[in-house]
């Protein structure tokens, strides 16, 4: 019995140290390779350290997933995009534009006219102001920043590249 118990406890210590290790919570906003992470919707290096945003996706029976993206615009209209996106749990993070901290993109507060990666022009800060926006007003300011100037308008979509078709006749003999 004793030495059952004794397995017992090694096992436990051991996973709990696994664990541990593993450097990710499951939860909250994950570190930032600076100018090396990319976007996952437009594919830009993250490198402005106080408009950037993650989302945390925790699928059912797996390992919480994080995507990183250079703007809170990316961030919500990739999103809108995912058959999960209503799926309990998803939680969004943008950086405060004042000090770079990570904020629950929910409870944040959105200061418009700003210079983001992208575009969409929104600081996050902690504090309400007269001029900011709920989440739920930087959803909208994001979505008709979208419609009215096409921001990613097709060409970021990394489709194959045109190819030119071939010369039919080598370089030197067409300039003759």
């Amino acid at each position: 019995m004793a030495d059952t118990t004794l397995r017992w406890t090694v096992v436990a210590t051991v996973l709990s140290m696994l664990v541990a290790c593993s450097g990710d919570p499951g939860t909250g906003a994950v570190e930032v390779k600076w100018d090396r992470d990319i976007c996952k919707r437009c594919n830009m290096v993250l490198s402005d350290r106080r408009h950037s945003a993650q989302v945390r996706y925790s699928p059912a029976g797996q390992r919480s997933q994080v995507y990183r993206f250079d703007d809170l615009g990316c961030a919500v209209l990739w999103l809108k995009e995912q058959d999960w996106r209503d799926a309990p749990g998803i939680e969004i993070w943008v950086n405060d534009h004042a000090n770079g901290d990570w904020l629950d993109a929910r409870k944040a507060h959105y200061v418009p006219g700003q210079i983001t990666p992208m575009e969409y022009g929104l600081g996050a800060q902690t504090e309400a102001t007269a001029d900011t926006l709920d989440f739920a007003g930087a959803i909208a300011h994001i979505e008709d920043i979208e419609k009215r100037f096409n921001v990613h308008g097709g060409h970021l979509e990394h489709a194959p590249a045109a190819r030119r078709p071939a010369p039919s006749a080598p370089a030197e003999e067409q300039r003759k």
